[in-house]
């Protein structure tokens, strides 16, 4: 699979003298365009004008390129424009020739995300962008999504026009959103937690945050419920968005719009389209943005998905894996918030972490967003589930969630392998919980494993030689809990924790011990 770490990186002079090379057509007119003033070449190359000024003073003292003053067509002006030498232009075709082959990451239209060549991503995009466009995009925003909106409508290729209504895709809205959520394994137990969600959206509240730990069954939970919701509503609306480590608010917002309809080729009367960057490095207006989006969908003359020849009574907007998005998207949900609050858009946001883009007024006084921290199955619901299954008689339900804390995935390896410690749980463990942890991090988790109650964090501290506050990380993870009496663990990581035993543990425990009452 392609990595997220492969975005190219363009030089700022092969950024100009790309540029240059594309607009060489208008080398020694007499009116030209703004793409060869210095806010134009700015714009096209994601740079800072200072920093364009700076790189034609040294493009032009190598003899690369050339200043003249120009009228620009729509500027009763003259400015400074620039234009490539004969050497610049040997310089450029040497340059492309290897800007051609940098690998850039694309979301094709399979759905997949592909690594290819820089000049092949345009023909896969089946858009109008330049070589140079390809680069700046990728290089700012990781993944070029088929479709994307500000790329305008498709580049067909010796295809028939669709017909008026149909289902044109516009945003790559089928590889970045589903319309209904993933098939996933059967729920067990979690009766509660699906009333809560009932509740939830009963209740109206813009926005319902599920978090829990990874694999503790959070998709599985939402999908099963969604599900259940969209057969009881099929009027419903939902974009189910399952965001990915390369993803960025822009993805979402696209998507959000080409979900209500809003696309190049259909009716726009609020100019939502006109607030997404369409020049590399640009920022989303998150506030024209929002204003936008929220008349819209409050004109109910607006509410009419072409696509599907429906009105929008309700929307319901599934961000799953929302830690992956990070505190770039704080603006963009702060905004979604803020329009949920408003219209009928509702909003329930999956993630490992709590989120901070709201304050905690919004919970417990504003009463706009509920919380939802999934734990382990209870040892009731355990029991029901190894019911079902044949396992060894001696693994009764109360061993298994004082081993796994009642983590859905232990279980269900004991199904497939009958081990309630099969060594793809504490890999699973390792790999996807512990390994990402900063070491500190994970010596504080350690060092509290080898207690039998909760410990003060002065005193956990204190062991483990840090200062400050409890991380955030770990809290915000539901990793370690801050109790009445003091910090604790999750018991599942307090159970693969204690397997370090030998010297590691004695060295733990006496570190803790160490530090007094």
């Amino acid at each position: 699979m392609a990595r997220n770490d492969s975005r190219p990186n363009v030089p700022v002079s092969d950024r100009i003298m790309l540029h240059l090379w594309e607009q060489d057509f208008q080398a020694d007119h007499y009116i030209v365009t703004s793409d060869v003033t210095r806010s134009g070449i700015a714009e096209s190359c994601a740079l800072h004008p200072p920093n364009v000024s700076r790189a034609m003073r040294q493009l032009t003292s190598q003899g690369y390129i050339s200043q003249h003053s120009r009228t620009v067509r729509g500027d009763n002006r003259r400015q400074k424009t620039w234009q490539l030498t004969e050497e610049g232009r040997e310089l450029a075709r040497e340059r492309i020739s290897e800007l051609r082959t940098l690998m850039v990451l694309i979301r094709s239209n399979e759905g997949n995300v592909l690594e290819i060549r820089a000049d092949e991503a345009a023909n896969k995009l089946r858009a109008g962008l330049s070589l140079l466009q390809i680069l700046m995009h990728a290089q700012h925003e990781g993944v070029l999504n088929f479709g994307d909106i500000r790329f305008g409508a498709l580049v067909r290729k010796n295809e028939n026009k669709p017909s008026p209504g149909s289902s044109s895709i516009l945003t790559g809205a089928h590889s970045t959103y589903h319309t209904r959520p993933p098939k996933t394994r059967t729920v067990h137990g979690r009766k509660d937690e699906m009333g809560a969600l009932d509740v939830w959206f009963n209740s109206g509240k813009p926005l319902l945050v599920l978090s829990g730990i990874a694999g503790c069954g959070k998709t599985t939970l939402a999908s099963h419920w969604i599900s259940e919701m969209m057969d009881a509503n099929p009027e419903l609306k939902t974009m189910y968005y399952p965001c990915q480590p390369w993803d960025s608010p822009l993805g979402i917002a696209t998507s959000l719009l080409h979900r209500i309809g809003i696309t190049e080729e259909s009716e726009d009367p609020y100019d939502i389209l006109a607030t997404l960057p369409y020049k590399p490095a640009a920022r989303l207006e998150i506030d024209s943005f929002r204003r936008r989006l929220t008349a819209h969908l409050i004109d109910e003359k607006s509410l009419i998905n072409p696509s599907e020849g429906s009105k929008i009574d309700e929307a319901l907007v599934v961000l799953d894996d929302v830690h992956n998005i990070g505190t770039s998207g704080d603006h963009l949900f702060g905004a979604l918030l803020q329009t949920a609050e408003k219209t009928k858009l509702r909003l329930l946001m999956i993630s490992r972490t709590s989120l901070a883009f709201y304050d905690r007024r919004y919970v417990h006084t504003l009463d706009k967003v509920s919380e939802m921290a999934l734990s382990g199955l209870s040892p009731e619901e355990i029991e029901a589930w190894i019911e079902m299954i044949e396992i060894p008689e001696n693994a009764p339900a109360s061993e298994i969630h004082r081993v796994t804390g009642g983590h859905p995935l232990a279980v269900e390896l004991l199904e497939m392998y009958g081990k309630t410690l099969h060594e793809d749980w504490l890999r699973f463990l390792d790999e996807e919980i512990l390994n990402v942890l900063p070491e500190s991090h994970r010596e504080i988790l350690s060092i509290l494993a080898t207690s039998e109650r909760p410990v003060p964090w002065e005193k956990l501290a204190m062991a483990a030689g840090v200062d400050g506050i409890p991380p955030e990380q770990l809290i915000e993870r539901g990793l370690m809990l801050e109790l009445e009496d003091g910090m604790w663990l999750h018991e599942a990581l307090r159970f693969r924790l204690l397997r370090d035993v030998g010297k590691p543990f004695e060295e733990r425990l006496g570190k803790l011990n160490s530090t007094g009452t």
